[in-house]
């Protein structure tokens, strides 16, 4: 499955448009993670945890836009974007999103 933050991919036709397709996930925070990012806060720095919980969040999400590209009879997602929100205090969704078509 190619994907891509551009509308167009040089060289290819798009020869088919199959729509919007989108993945989620929802995450809380983690108590181990939090007792660790509190000396953080103090001195600065990276928050490990916080970055693994992301970038594992945004994984899933992707995964689950490329199935339902898949499902859909997709090549290739274009135009891929990424939204975060606060869902309820401690947790967030991670929202990924495209449009799902078929390349030659």
């Amino acid at each position: 499955m190619l994907l891509s933050n551009l509308e167009t991919i040089p060289n290819r036709r798009i020869v088919k448009h199959l729509g919007l397709v989108q993945g989620s996930t929802v995450r809380a925070k983690h108590v181990g993670r939090d007792f660790m990012a509190g000396p953080k806060n103090l001195v600065g720095g990276e928050l490990k945890g916080y970055t693994e919980l992301l970038n594992e969040s945004r994984d899933q999400a992707l995964d689950r836009m490329m199935e339902q590209a898949r499902q859909a009879g997709a090549n290739a997602v274009l135009n891929v974007r990424f939204s975060a929100s606060s869902v309820a205090a401690g947790a967030a969704e991670i929202f990924s999103y495209g449009t799902a078509v078929v390349l030659e």
